[in-house]
């Protein structure tokens, strides 16, 4: 098929076990950042243009399942099955705060001001941390239908999305009551939720449906199947007018916004796509696999001969790190 050009992915090897959650950071004067989250319980960042091994980050004591960087790329923050969401300084790689839990974190985010941590996770209940005063008790919110699968900051930090992973359907909550304004309905449990770089759009996956949702009036604006189960899904940044989407069937595609029409498809992974994000530029997409391995793909085509091996960065190449 035509469509199915060959192209060749930056491969980033370091983690040892699954990688399940990607989060680029915006474009900094130092550039743009990515961390990945594994069930090695090592987060790790790389420089997001070229996926070159910045550093890893060693504290956890159980699988890392969400991660993020505040907007400057100067803090990072997991959340991990050891029952805890940690703070690091993402310059020099050490643990300024770990924010204890009942039960397993699945998701963090920084808030737009980069004051706040936001978590969930298997507890049921969303906690507000203030990062100026960590020791301070959190703020919760505590009558999340079930487990907490995503979290994100919409509105300039006036609301609060988040998405379960044993129930369908997103959550929209007003902060400053605590209440849920909102219910975005889907069929099943929605594994991804991004939300647009402008704060226009939020992106769902949830089984073998990708949807788009007006962030300001919650509307639905796009639906599209599937051509398999996928659970991560991300929106072209810039133009808006692609998205991408990986799940069990190895692939990542590559769809047109605006018709649903399947405009490519790359593989190279060995194990299911837990996770697909777009670079804040556009100029390249992520996705992390079951097979221990995050893949970089640029979304022009770069003329590779197909038989050319790709390119490898991580530790493995020049760091001996252990996982």
């Amino acid at each position: 098929m035509d469509k199915k050009k060959v192209v060749v992915p930056l491969v980033c090897h370091g983690h040892s076990r699954p990688v399940v959650d990607l989060f680029y950071s915006p474009i900094t004067p130092d550039g743009f950042f990515l961390i990945s989250a594994s069930k090695d319980s090592t987060p790790m960042l790389r420089n997001g243009q070229t996926g070159d091994w910045i550093g890893t980050f060693e504290g956890h004591k159980g699988a890392v399942w969400g991660c993020c960087l505040d907007t400057n790329a100067l803090r990072a923050a997991s959340g991990s099955a050891d029952f805890t969401a940690k703070i690091w300084d993402a310059l020099t790689g050490d643990e300024l705060h770990s924010f204890e839990h009942k039960h397993i974190v699945r998701a963090c985010a920084f808030s737009e001001d980069t004051k706040l941590l936001l978590t969930g996770g298997v507890e049921k209940i969303l906690r507000i941390f203030d990062l100026n005063r960590p020791d301070a008790p959190p703020r919760e919110v505590d009558n999340s239908p079930g487990s907490v699968r995503t979290v994100a900051w919409l509105h300039s930090d006036q609301t609060i999305l988040s998405s379960c992973s044993d129930i369908g359907g997103v959550r929209l909550w007003d902060v400053r009551s605590g209440k849920i304004v909102q219910t975005l309905e889907t069929k099943s449990p929605v594994t991804s939720a991004e939300v647009s770089q402008d704060g226009r759009i939020i992106t769902t996956a949830d089984g073998s449906t990708v949807k788009f949702w007006d962030a300001n009036h919650f509307g639905l604006v796009k639906s599209y199947n599937m051509p398999c189960d996928v659970e991560s899904a991300s929106l072209e940044p810039k133009l808006g007018n692609k998205f991408i989407a990986g799940g069990e069937d190895l692939w990542i595609h590559i769809f047109d916004f605006h018709t649903g029409e399947e405009i490519g498809c790359n593989k190279g992974h060995h194990g299911p796509v837990h996770c697909v994000r777009f670079s804040p530029g556009g100029e390249s997409y992520a996705s992390g696999s079951e097979d221990g391995t995050i893949r970089i793909w640029q979304t022009t085509s770069l003329n590779h001969n197909e038989h050319n091996p790709p390119p490898a960065n991580g530790p493995s190449g020049k760091l001996n790190v252990e996982g």
